[in-house]
């Protein structure tokens, strides 16, 4: 049996954090038991643009607010401390380094999954970690999609299996902004601490 402590790391802007990203986290722990998960913001993503992106010191922010007192997730700043464009394999290379007891799970979407060939330095990723894929409403991935992922044999097989069927959670960051921007409530969307942060810092609010 492996006794390796199994850590989870789940990368995203959380540009908010809501209680969907918390349930996807709980989930993926639940099934591939998981002894901490570690919410890691980026500074800089390279897939995505920054409009609309709130400063990192507030995404770091309400994440430690969402997350206090919890046994099983902690916030992980090391993207954002080192700056710049966010690459995976250099957060992954890190992590090994500073976890060298633990076997790293990296926890993307679905939709995720059929990007990852486009990745930076993927060959070595996923030599270095195991992936984690959580459904997403619409972005569902068939079992036998193998040759979708383009990338080479036994990788596909080897991801195709640790899917996994979360719960579905249509709530969604960009859901969030637009309704601060609108003036409209975000209870039960976000943790309640996450949602005064956000009103009393004003973020958000000059979306178009």
């Amino acid at each position: 049996m492996n006794s390796k402590r199994r850590l989870g790391v789940f990368g995203g802007t959380f540009n908010p954090v809501h209680l969907g990203h918390l349930i996807a986290a709980q989930d993926a722990a639940d099934a591939f038991d998981l002894a901490r998960v570690l919410f890691l913001p980026c500074d800089c993503p390279p897939h995505k643009t920054a409009r609309q992106l709130a400063p990192a010191v507030h995404r770091v922010a309400m994440l430690e607010a969402a997350l206090e007192g919890s046994l099983l997730f902690e916030v992980c700043d090391l993207e954002v401390r080192r700056g710049g464009t966010s690459y995976s394999i250099d957060t992954m290379r890190e992590l090994a380094r500073r976890y060298p007891g633990s076997e790293l799970y990296f926890i993307i979407g679905s939709d995720t999954l059929l990007e990852l060939h486009t990745w930076k330095s993927i060959g070595e990723l996923l030599e270095l970690c195991a992936f984690i894929t959580l459904a997403r409403p619409g972005a569902e991935v068939a079992p036998a999609a193998a040759d979708r992922l383009r990338l080479p044999a036994p990788w596909p097989e080897k991801l195709l299996a640790n899917l996994a069927a979360g719960h579905q959670v249509e709530i969604s960051s960009s859901e969030i902004r637009y309704r601060v921007a609108e003036g409209l409530r975000i209870a039960y969307l976000t943790p309640p601490s996450v949602e005064m942060y956000i009103m009393e810092h004003r973020l958000y609010h000059n979306e178009n």
